[in-house]
């Protein structure tokens, strides 16, 4: 007997000490929750997330009516997708693991009017004790439905590999019905530029962290024909997918034709610019590994500034790229290849160390790279100028738009230290450059940038005619018709002998002052006749 009243006090102490509680309110539907043991993480489940919890249950003001200690296992559920009463969706997505909590939840969050006969009476309120063991969270990557990921363990920081990287894993490919279609036990890199098994893997590596494990379920939609062959058609495929690593690759150009891998990290922070003293060592391989260049080694390293000229420049810019003592393979499409021995290849790669750089700065009062002379300076200058028209004969040419002579500029703006033949000499240049940019902006019509261009040549040379001509160009490409015959006129008037190509601009721009004529004919004609 005294046992009995020993166990009723101290049920009672039990509930005086939840009332005391802080209550939290869930949503707006009356849903209430006391914590009893805080969680050991920050995380919370997301729907769809598999969910396992222990809990006990009973009516308000009655007595335990079912538990799942007493069945000796955790209860399982998926969460937000129907399987649970809404109560338990809403206040288990707020926990955190090994969290246990008291949950109060209205009828119109449980079994609402109708119960659940025989121990859940109509309209009743229900008191749950719930333990949140663990979870696996379960990832729609499509948002269809088509990729379903499960993790099985938790990788390792935050990042994840991105579009163009190289990633290295182990995976077994089975059909619904178990029969293994694919596997690599040893591990298996491959770029995610390509759909290496089946559009799923990319996708799903991408979102994955290092030495994550999980599960995937792959719709038939997201399968290769070859992935599907020996299934059943209409079968989901499964994947147990582990990303061991990845090397990152930077996407240097930003449309996938130059690719930089990295192999070993490199010091610091710091990258060279324009014009840094970089010293490098490189090969340079045909796709099908022939060796057509060869450049320095680690006791004698090429020495060279960037961006001068020497190099390619999509060669230059990865470079640029990277860190000192940092190694890499950069991938160059053949779009951007200036090499004769490569001009029947797809693409080319260069094994790459950077040894050592110097770094330049710029200031505002002196504009220069290191202690060049000016004479290096004109020099570096015409290298780049010559190099863009040479750029601008290739398919590749809208990825440049004149970044060579806006470079080369930044040699010259400055003149005051020149001497006067220097100062001719930067002038001629200087406008050189100015056409060859607008003949750029022309290329991929920025026609409004094309005529400034131009006019800063004609402010100081106003019988410039290569000047007159490309502004005339822009002009008519935007409709300023009357400027354009202005200028076009004037060309002609100052070279009628060499003007084949103004005489065809200026056929052009009558021929669409006809068409603008007509057209001002017929609106005048359309207004008459309705107010007639």
């Amino acid at each position: 007997m005294a046992a009995c009243n020993s166990d009723k006090s101290n049920k009672v102490n039990f509930e005086t000490e939840i009332q005391e509680l802080p209550e939290t309110v869930i949503g707006k539907e009356g849903l209430t929750k006391k914590i009893l043991q805080k969680g050991n993480s920050w995380k919370t489940p997301l729907p769809g997330d598999e969910i396992q919890v222990h809990y006990s249950v009973k009516l308000e003001d009655g007595e335990i009516f079912d538990s799942s200690h007493d069945k000796g296992k955790p209860f399982e559920f998926k969460l937000g997708q129907g399987e649970v009463i809404k109560g338990w969706d809403e206040g288990i997505a707020t926990m955190k693991r090994s969290e246990r909590a008291i949950f109060i939840i209205p009828p119109n969050l449980a079994y609402g009017e109708t119960g659940s006969p025989p121990l859940i009476p109509p309209n009743s309120t229900l008191v749950f004790d719930i333990e949140l063991v663990s979870w696996n969270s379960v990832r729609d990557i499509t948002g269809d439905g088509g990729i379903l990921k499960k993790i099985i363990k938790e990788g390792e920081g935050w990042a994840t590999p991105k579009d163009v990287d190289e990633a290295l894993v182990k995976y077994v490919a089975s059909s619904a019905d178990g029969k293994t279609l694919s596997r690599s036990d040893d591990g298996v890199e491959f770029s995610l530029l390509d759909d290496y098994l089946c559009p799923a893997m990319k996708k799903s590596v991408k979102t994955m962290r290092k030495g994550e494990i999980a599960e995937l379920t792959v719709k038939p939609t997201y399968c290769f024909d070859g992935v599907e062959n020996g299934m059943q058609p209409n079968l989901n495929l499964n994947i147990h997918l582990e990303l061991i690593s990845w090397k990152t690759v930077v996407d240097v150009t930003g449309d996938k034709k130059v690719l930089k891998k990295l192999i070993k990290v490199g010091e610091g922070y710091d990258r060279p610019n324009e014009g840094s003293l970089v010293k490098v060592v490189y090969i340079g391989k045909l796709q099908d590994g022939t060796v057509f260049d060869r450049k320095g080694s680690d006791d004698e390293p090429l020495e060279y500034a960037c961006l001068e000229g020497k190099f390619s420049e999509s060669l230059d810019r990865a470079i640029m790229t990277m860190r000192k003592g940092e190694e890499a393979i950069v991938t160059i499409s053949s779009d951007y290849c200036q090499v004769e021995e490569v001009s029947t290849a797809d693409f080319v790669v260069y094994e790459i160390k950077l040894v050592d750089f110097n770094k330049v700065y710029f200031t505002r009062k002196r504009n220069h790279f290191g202690r060049w002379t000016q004479k290096r300076k004109l020099k570096h200058v015409i290298k780049l100028r010559t190099k863009e028209m040479y750029y601008s004969k290739m398919a590749s040419f809208n990825v440049h738009q004149g970044s060579m002579t806006r470079n080369a500029l930044k040699f010259i703006q400055f003149d005051h230290s020149f001497n006067d033949n220097e100062k001719c000499q930067s002038n001629t240049l200087r406008f050189s450059c100015y056409l060859n940019n607008a003949a750029c902006k022309l290329k991929i019509a920025d026609h409004q940038e094309a005529s400034k261009l131009c006019s800063k040549v004609i402010e100081y040379d106003p019988c410039n005619v290569k000047a007159l001509f490309r502004r005339a160009q822009a002009y008519l490409r935007i409709n300023e018709l009357e400027k354009a015959e202005i200028d076009i006129r004037k060309a002609l008037k100052l070279d009628p002998n060499n003007s084949r190509d103004v005489k065809l601009v200026y056929k052009e721009l009558k021929a669409k002052q006809k068409q603008y004529t007509q057209h001002e004919v017929e609106i005048f004609s359309t207004m008459l006749s309705r107010l007639a």
